[in-house]
């Protein structure tokens, strides 16, 4: 199966940076998935009420990252004002969530793995953020 990149090399608005936003919506979506999972893997804890704000945080996070990939993966006349507020938005609920998810990475090993994750959409967001040119 060819992947966004495959997408993108033949989309007739060639992007300038392909691989910068390749890697920021892949790592996007893949944080995406991996905070519902961590949210729903805290629901099923028997102290449940002690992760209610890594639940909370994981859920903001997701729907960061979603809203994230479906707006950088749009290469069509892009409103650069919205896309750079966007990553912003998407590397600190990542920063946030990563911070929250590490407090309980001793105990619940998908926390780890969800802070990881975190922090990767965090530093890709930052470096698509910071390339010569967004869109």
């Amino acid at each position: 199966m060819e992947g966004i990149g495959a997408l993108f090399s033949t989309h007739p608005q060639r992007p300038p940076n392909p691989s910068l936003i390749e890697a920021c919506t892949t790592a996007c979506y893949e944080c995406c998935s991996l905070c519902v999972s961590c949210s729903d893997a805290c629901l099923g804890e028997a102290h449940v009420a002690d992760l209610v704000c890594c639940i909370r945080t994981c859920l903001d996070c997701s729907d960061a990252c979603l809203a994230t990939a479906r707006i950088v993966a749009r290469l069509t006349r892009p409103s650069p004002m919205l896309v750079e507020a966007q990553l912003m938005a998407c590397a600190e609920a990542c920063r946030v969530c990563a911070e929250e998810c590490e407090n309980h990475a001793a105990r619940h090993e998908y926390c780890r793995v969800c802070a990881q994750a975190c922090r990767s959409c965090e530093q890709a967001c930052r470096a698509l953020l910071h390339g010569a040119s967004l869109m």
